[in-house]
Formats: C-alpha cells, sequence, structure tokens
C-alpha cells in the first residue's frame, strides 16, 4: 500500500509541475520530532498533515511541525462543523494512513488551510505518503499545489 501511495504522490507532484523531491529516510518520519531528526531540520519545517471532518468530506490542515491546530479556527475559517476524524476514516477519503498522509495526492476532494507560521520557514518538508517518505518543498508551494488558503490556525 505505501508504495502505491508514494507514486500516487510523485504522479501528483510532478502534475502539478513540482520537482520529484521525495526521499526515503528507512528509520522512519512518522512524527514531526523523527521527520525533522532524520532529515535534518528543525521540527517547525516539517509540514505536518492533520486530516479532520467536515460531513463526509476531509479538512486537510497543513501545520508547522510543533503548532496543534485550533479547530474552531478552522471550522471559522471554512464555515463548516469540523470533528476529529479517525484513522480508517482518513484513509478511506484520503488514501493515506496516518503518518504518512501528504498535503496532494488525494482521493477525494478536500478543504485545504495552510498555516501561515510555514511561510516564515524554508524549505519545508512533507510526508510523500508513507511513515518514511517526504519531499522537499516551500509554505507558497504546498498552499499552490493543494489550493489551500494560508491562515492562522495555530492554537494558542
Amino acid at each position: 500500500m505505501a508504495e502505491g501511495s508514494v507514486e500516487r504522490v510523485r504522479a501528483a507532484l510532478l502534475a502539478l509541475g513540482h520537482a520529484d523531491t521525495i526521499t526515503e529516510f528507512p528509520d522512519g518520519t512518522r512524527t514531526a520530532e523523527d521527520a525533522a531528526r532524520a532529515v535534518g531540520c528543525t521540527v517547525a519545517q516539517i509540514a505536518k498533515t492533520i486530516v479532520f471532518r467536515a460531513g463526509d468530506r476531509p479538512v486537510i490542515v497543513i501545520a508547522s511541525g510543533p503548532n496543534r491546530v485550533d479547530r474552531a479556527k478552522v471550522a471559522a475559517l471554512l464555515g463548516v462543523d469540523v470533528k476529529q476524524a479517525d484513522a480508517r476514516w482518513v484513509r478511506d477519503v484520503t488514501g493515506f494512513a496516518i503518518g504518512g498522509v501528504a498535503p496532494v495526492g488525494h482521493q477525494a476532494p478536500a478543504h485545504f488551510l495552510v498555516d501561515q507560521d510555514l511561510l516564515q520557514l524554508d524549505p519545508v518538508w512533507a510526508a510523500a505518503g508513507s511513515a518514511a517518505h517526504v519531499f522537499r518543498t516551500t509554505a507558497a508551494e504546498l498552499a499552490r499545489m493543494s489550493g489551500g488558503r494560508v491562515a492562522d490556525i495555530r492554537q494558542e
């Protein structure tokens, strides 16, 4: 499953005009801390993908590694009720397992938000379809490729 997910991300990146910057880290990049250690960057430079649920539609928040997402801010920004999504639902609607959810290559349309804190960082690294693969990019590219709105989503 992971290999197919990584290839789906690779195809999405290329289709969106982004270079294939996917790198594999066999020791894993499941958490922002793991990814930062593997890549050799700060935790803030890890663009983690958090999935929430608005009815049957996924809400994808691309957040800076140390930031906790404020669900109330997300709901207000999108004008929809936002709930936690369980692991099975995340896999079913995105095609990715938690720990490897990429910001591109999703199976279903989603609402996207990009943490404004990421804009201050370059480069950033995002999951590439598995808990051992990430890709190098910028926050501006994440917003462009996902169609996401840059916003303040950080929980104070």
